[in-house]
């Protein structure tokens, strides 16, 4: 059978946590702008552009952000 496999107490953590653009930026040691273009241009695998309307919308997946700078939440720039 099939064994359900409950995220760890980090993992659920990360999962919830909400990453913005400003703070993106800030660990990645770029500008914002760096992001919401890479972000639109699907050229950054770590999250979604949507424009609606003539107003650009985005979501960044905080696992898939922290697999692609390499480090973990811990190293999360405060707010």
């Amino acid at each position: 059978m099939y064994e359900l496999l409950k995220p760890s107490y980090i993992e659920v953590r990360i999962m919830a946590e909400k990453i913005s653009i400003k703070q993106a930026a800030e660990i990645m040691q770029k500008c914002q702008q760096f992001v919401r273009v890479g972000l639109q241009r699907r050229l950054l695998p770590f999250g979604t552009a949507v424009k609606v309307n003539t107003r650009w919308n985005y979501y960044i997946s905080p696992k898939l952000f922290y697999e692609y700078v390499g480090d973990g939440p811990e190293r999360s720039v405060k707010t």
